[in-house]
This record gives C-alpha cells, structure tokens and sequence, in this order.
C-alpha cells in the first residue's frame, strides 16, 4: 500500500523542528531512519499528515567517547555504531547488539534515536539501554530534559516523551566489566522472540554488581533489579543462575503471537538469558 497525502518537511536544525510540532501539534510526527513509522503509514496505521524528517538536523550524527559517559545523538545509525572503534573499544556491547539488528541495509538507515523513541516493544536498543543505565535527551519548547531510559517506557508505544518533543541524544556511563547481548529469532530482519542484555561487574572471584534487561517479552522492555541482584555477592554458579532467570521469569509478561504461546516464549527468555549471563560472566 502507499500512505495516505502528506506535508514533507526537512529543516535544518532543532528550532525548525519544534517550530512545525507547535504549528500543526498531533497532526506532525518526527521521523529519524524511518523504519518503524513508515511501515506503519503505508499500512495506513498511522495518519501522518505532517512529517518531519530528521537527516538535516546538524549535530545529531556525532558519537562522542569521554573519559566517564559516552554521547551519542540520535540520528546515529546501527551501522555508525559498528564502524566506531573508540565506541567499540569503551562500549563493546553497543556493536555486539547493533550486528544483531535486521540486515546491513537496514542498519545503514535505522538510527539509535528512532530505535529507542518510538517505544516499539519489539526493537532491541530500548532493553541494552536500560541495562546500560542510559539517559535519553529531550528538547521540547520548555527546553532540554534528560529521561532515565529505566523510567522512559510506560506502555507499548508510549514513553515519557511529550508529543511537542524530540529526543535528541543518548548518553551512557561508561561500562565496565563483563557484557553480552544475546538474542532468539526466527529469521534474519525478524524482531526478536528473547533478547537479553547483560553487564557484570567481578570482584575477586564474585559478582560485585549486575544488569540486566530484555526484549519483546512484555508490553515494554524488562529491566529487572531482582535478577542482577541474585547474581551479586556469588560465584555465578547454577544455583545464582537458576535465581536470576526465575527473577526475570516473574517479571516478565509476554503475550501469544506469532513467534509461539506464553509457555514457549518463557522457555526461551530462561535459555536465553542464561547464556547470556554465563556470556558476560566469562568477560568480566
């Protein structure tokens, strides 16, 4: 199908983008790679009648590595991420989850912004970001906030974001210690059935700290408190392991479509989370 008639807009710079949000309000929608809302419009499930498109927005594109976060605007794309190599070197489960994302066409346009604004249950940056204890930037017409990516998820497709805002970057503390991004699906481009992100911290021969999310296993990306911290203080042995997916299992609310029933996608986010935690703990 093609979407229905609408308003093209491409300005050059943030008070461009905002001054066409405030004249049209829920009739204008931002767009960053496109990958998401596009789709959407051509099914003629989302009526867009202004659309703004991100690309020539200046300072949107720069991935910046400083000595304690990283920051990484929006309009970054899965494919920067991978090219990266000081982001590679600081943050190296950034690049393992972006090789898992679609296909290479695909990671040449979907953005990190587009990625984690939308609310789309189903991508993968929402849940990493969360295990990485990111912040996402918003600049509206009352100015610039920053949003815990922890807090930002309310309901599929809803976020902490107000309409008239436009998340402008991501910034990360910078990660230590162990880290793995797994994840399950059906076919290559396919969203995920699990996907887990983890990070762990060791000291001597004990976890010292742990964080862990996961994917498309709820209405909203599953950051789980509980499940790093049946890891913390022990070896990461079966039992510690068997705790923390029994932790994420109890958090987690997935719904039955077509990747399988409850009881399968369940069996998957314990498999799949158990590999990596063992992942992660074996890089710490």
């Amino acid at each position: 199908m093609i979407p229905a008639a609408f308003e093209y807009y491409r300005p050059q710079d943030i008070a461009g983008v905002l001054a066409v949000l405030e004249e049209h309000g829920d009739d204008a929608r931002v767009m960053a790679g496109g990958h998401s809302l596009i789709p959407m419009m051509k099914l003629r499930m989302a009526d867009v009648p202004h659309l703004i498109d991100l690309q020539d927005v200046g300072g949107m594109s720069d991935i910046e590595v400083g000595a304690d976060s990283i920051r990484i605007g929006a309009m970054v794309t899965q494919a920067d991420i991978i090219d990266h190599t000081g982001l590679a070197d600081a943050a190296p489960i950034l690049r393992e989850a972006a090789l898992q994302i679609a296909d290479p066409q695909v990671r040449y346009m979907s953005t990190v912004g587009g990625n984690v604004a939308n609310g789309d249950p189903g991508n993968d940056m929402p849940g990493l970001m969360q295990c990485v204890d990111a912040a996402f930037t918003v600049v509206g017409p009352d100015g610039e906030r920053d949003i815990a990516a922890r807090e930002f998820y309310e309901a599929a497709y809803m976020t902490a974001r107000d309409d008239e805002e436009v998340l402008t970057a991501v910034t990360i503390p910078m990660p230590k210690g162990g880290y793995a991004y797994e994840k399950q699906k059906r076919k290559i481009g396919d969203y995920a059935t699990a996907a887990a992100a983890v990070q762990i911290v060791k000291n001597g021969g004990n976890c010292a700290s742990a964080s862990i999310a996961m994917t498309n296993l709820s209405d909203t990306p599953i950051y789980s408190g509980d499940a790093g911290n049946a890891l913390v203080g022990t070896s990461v042995d079966a039992a510690a392991l068997d705790a923390a997916v029994a932790a994420m299992l109890g958090d987690i609310d997935p719904s039955e479509d077509n990747r399988g029933p409850v009881a399968f996608k369940k069996h998957v986010a314990g498999i799949i989370l158990h590999r990596a935690i063992e992942r992660a703990w074996s890089r710490a």
